[in-house]
């Protein structure tokens, strides 16, 4: 009978090791998704983002900076954005980073920031929306009881059906709109999830952390969809991992698209002409 020695087991958990390692390696490339490969130059270029500030907003910021962009970081706290565009500034070399007020909570300031825009730009290129089912009888939960998670879900419909009816109104102008799905991100945003559920916090313990995308990972898609080539016929559509990717079926209703289009109209305090 074969006896296994101090030195077969050094080399069996050597092996383990190694394999354990290899598999670690090649899900978290499976996890990461795709990388955006445009070298495409954004000089001249002005990029609005909002949310700019941490996660995956800052880091599209960084990119657009590094290509040579106007970039306007639209931010609830200045003093946070600040130090953002300080650090976005150092390590793009681009000192065309800027910050403003804008707070999504509130319609006021949306209009506010808009008016400021127009009286103090010359352009706008690019704007990447970063604000996180549509019940349109109460979209601020006046009347039932307020959800996170169902705020959360029914905002990220909501950029999905407003981009596809922003595609349909700017067809032959010209201008793209794309939405998108950056994947599962270790943002601060994990932190306001576990205000609202504290059973997740085993979930999202550390094993669980190291299989979510980096914020850097989870930009690649935005910047793709902002600078790659050839995307304009793709306008409205859906993408994830720098891939064009088919929404859940209530992100492909029409009728429901242009109903938000309008009411979004109404609160802004826009003319629907279209």
């Amino acid at each position: 009978m074969d006896r296994v020695t101090s030195s077969d087991r050094v080399n069996y958990g050597i092996v383990l090791a190694l394999l354990t390692s290899i598999s670690f390696m090649l899900l978290r490339k499976w996890i990461a998704g795709g990388v955006c490969k445009s070298f495409a130059r954004l000089d001249g270029k002005t990029v609005v983002i909002t949310g700019a500030n941490t996660g995956i907003g800052k880091e599209t910021a960084k990119d657009m900076a590094r290509r040579g962009a106007r970039v306007i970081m639209a931010c609830r706290d200045l003093t946070r954005a600040e130090k953002a565009a300080e650090y976005i500034r150092r390590s793009t070399g681009n000192g065309n980073v800027v910050i403003r007020h804008l707070n999504l909570a509130s319609l006021y300031s949306v209009q506010e920031f808009s008016k400021e825009f127009i009286s103090t730009e010359e352009r706008l290129d690019i704007l990447i929306n970063n604000a996180g089912k549509i019940e349109f009888d109460d979209l601020f939960f006046d009347k039932r009881p307020y959800s996170p998670l169902a705020s959360y879900k029914q905002s990220k419909l909501a950029n999905v059906l407003f981009s596809k009816e922003l595609a349909r109104r700017m067809k032959g102008t010209g201008v793209s709109s794309y939405c998108l799905h950056p994947g599962v991100i270790r943002t601060e945003l994990n932190r306001h999830v576990l205000l609202w559920y504290p059973m997740l916090k085993t979930i999202l313990s550390l094993p669980s952390m190291l299989l979510m995308k980096t914020p850097w990972q989870g930009a690649q898609t935005s910047i793709y969809c902002a600078v790659a080539e050839g995307l304009e016929m793709k306008s409205g559509c859906y993408f994830s991992d720098c891939a064009e990717k088919d929404p859940a079926p209530e992100g492909k209703d029409d009728a429901v698209a242009r109903r938000l289009w309008e009411e979004s109209a109404l609160l802004v305090g826009l003319n629907n002409q279209h």
